[in-house]
Parts: structure tokens; sequence; C-alpha cells
């Protein structure tokens, strides 16, 4: 939901008890609730003008939607707390289900990330026991901001996406449904992940957070947000480096491969290819590949450091979100203190040894 939104409620009364929650009063907990995060931008950068990645049509994503909350009800939930976009998409996934109880947040849309943050602080106030996220890392590093805590479905509709989980959609929110009600311990099917923090320098914590890289680059442009000219790369921390992924974890993961359940991240110091001993040729974007010169690659223990000094613009999850001057200076280092990740397999796994779905046939 992190543009093209607008604070219109647009409930469909069809669909059952639809309740507008706005920013002004302090609203009772929702027990039993599932928060729904929408970016009705993911998959439709410039990636696909660039490379060749797909787009991810309005429909599809009101498709994901449906199926998210026909598994949740399945699951024994009816209350979902959701925002509103101006394409209407969690209408369109509803507009036909009787008896929903949808909650709706109305908040003023800034059109950035920081409308994910407010929907997923207010989500978090309401007390939903888990939030499904569609969208991409992105979507998903504003939701971790937000909440630190957050016990999360993150479902991938955009591009590059090492995050997000390989689910069904109709089976993410039937494992969703079984988190929000209790039927499984949510301590032992979610799992912290490991993430990257941002510590500016002299300060005593950290203030920023990249889910799967923080990528300093020497352009003095935003531009587009998205990373394409190797000349371009400084420095890549790594929460993880799969070799079957595409983006900065996939380049990561060619070189020296570390899994998302390790304790560690990866260090990538880059550098022009004629001058570099090794050069890598990985996926940078969907059927775009590129030979990036490494200047140095190691393991990073948790916790450990790495400093980075301006001026440089810093990417999060390949966007660049943070101009670092000349003199200023941040570390960062990957830690397991992310969001809490819903492990879909487990928890159906649980549910079935259960016998959550057999009943006693008319025989």
């Amino acid at each position: 939901m992190d543009a093209n939104t607008d604070s219109a409620t647009g409930t469909d009364t069809a669909t059952g008890t639809d309740t507008a929650i706005g920013s002004a009063g302090s609203p009772l907990p929702l027990p039993l609730a599932v928060g729904l995060v929408v970016n009705p931008r993911s998959g439709t950068d410039v990636r696909r003008a660039v490379a060749a990645a797909g787009a991810v049509t309005i429909e599809d994503k009101a498709n994901v939607v449906r199926r998210v909350v026909l598994g949740a009800r399945e699951a024994g939930v009816n209350r979902f707390v959701v925002h509103t976009d101006t394409h209407r998409i969690v209408q369109r996934a509803t507009e036909t289900m009787r008896g929903l109880d949808l909650h709706w947040l109305d908040h003023e849309m800034t059109f950035t990330e920081e409308d994910t943050v407010a929907a997923v602080a207010a989500m978090r106030d309401l007390g939903c026991g888990v939030v499904v996220v569609l969208g991409g890392d992105g979507t998903n590093r504003a939701a971790a901001r937000a909440w630190p805590d957050l016990v999360v479905v993150p479902l991938s509709t955009g591009t590059n996406n090492a995050f997000p989980v390989l689910a069904e959609a109709t089976i993410a929110g039937a494992a969703a449904g079984h988190v929000a009600t209790g039927r499984v311990p949510v301590d032992e099917v979610t799992r912290r992940a490991m993430v990257v923090r941002v510590r500016p320098d002299g300060a005593s914590a950290p203030d920023d957070l990249a889910l799967v890289d923080a990528v300093a680059v020497d352009d003095p442009y935003l531009g587009s947000f998205e990373l394409f000219e190797p000349a371009n790369l400084r420095t890549a921390v790594l929460s993880r480096a799969d070799p079957a992924s595409v983006g900065f974890s996939g380049v990561g993961g060619l070189i020296k491969p570390v899994g998302c359940d390790e304790d560690a991240g990866l260090l990538l110091r880059f550098g022009p290819a004629e001058d570099c001993d090794r050069v890598v040729r990985g996926p940078t974007a969907p059927g775009h590949y590129a030979d990036l010169g490494l200047a140095e690659v190691r393991r990073l223990e948790p916790g450990e450091e790495v400093e980075v000094n301006g001026p440089l613009l810093l990417a999060f999850d390949g966007e660049r979100k943070r101009r670092l001057v000349a003199g200023e200076r941040v570390h960062l280092s990957v830690v397991r203190d992310g969001p809490r990740v819903v492990d879909v397999a487990d928890v159906m796994a649980r549910v079935a040894a259960d016998g959550a779905y057999v009943f006693p046939g008319k025989v």
C-alpha cells in the first residue's frame, strides 16, 4: 500500500460488517484478526522496461487476496483489518463474499512507504495476531519498521523478492488463520529473520534496516530507486545469499551462499571488472545479467559491523533510500532480530496431524 492509495474507505456493506477505523480514537483490540497489507505498486516498476520482469496486475493481486481470505476463513478467522487503495483491491477480492467482518483503516495517505508503516502500526495496536503482506522486499521492510515483533506471512507480488515465502495463497491464508486463532503455538512456527541493521556513526542504536540487502552506490541521483549500473556499486551487506534467487542475494549466492537459517551474513565489495581478480556474472534483475567486479567477499558474523563512508547513496532491499554526505558514516551489521516469519509448511503439517480438516462421515 506504499502508493496509489487514498483515505476513502470504499466499503461494501454487502460483504458483511465494514468498520472504518481512523486515527482519532483508540479502538479496542480485535481478537482473532488477520491484517492484510497489499501494495498496489509492487511488480510495476522500471524493471519491466529495462529488464524482463513481468507485471503483476491489479486483478492478480485481487485474486491473491481472495484466496488468502478464503483460506483464513476455513481456518476459523472471519475478521480482517485492511487498508484502502485507489484500485479497490480488497473490495474487488471480497465483494462476493458474505458475512466478512472487515475493519477498514482510515489514515491520511502520503503515497510513500509510510502508508504501510502506518497501516501495520494500526494492525499492531488492534491486536492482529498475524499480518499477511502482499508485496516485495521493500513492502515487508516497511512493515518491519512499524512492528519489530511482527508475525508475518510475506507473499511475493513484486520483483527480485528474496524475503517472501513460496506458498500458494490459499494455504498461506490458512496458515495465517491457524496462527491467529492460536491453534498452533506462534513461537514454534515462526523464526526471527536475519536482517541488516543500520547504525549512524556516534549513535548507540540502529535507526533503520534492510531485510535482505543494504547496498552503497556511488550515484548522485535517486532516479527510479532501483539499481542497475554495475560501475556505481561499492559495497553490499546481505542477510542471506541464495544462488536460486534474483538480485543481490542471488549474486552473493553464486559466490558464497548463506542460507536464511544461518546466523551469518555476507559482505561484497565491488570494483571495476577490469581491475578485479574475480568477476561474477549474476542475475541483477529478472532476465538481466551483469558482470560485477569483486574486490572483497567474506562472511559476516552476527553483530560484526561494516563501515560505509559518504558521499554515497544507500539502497535498502533494492530501493535507494538514504544519502550520505561527505564525512558522514554509518555502520551495517547482520543480526537475527527481524520480523517473525511464519513457516507455512510447518503450520499445515501440525494442523494436519491434529486432524483439523477431517471429520466423521454420515455412514
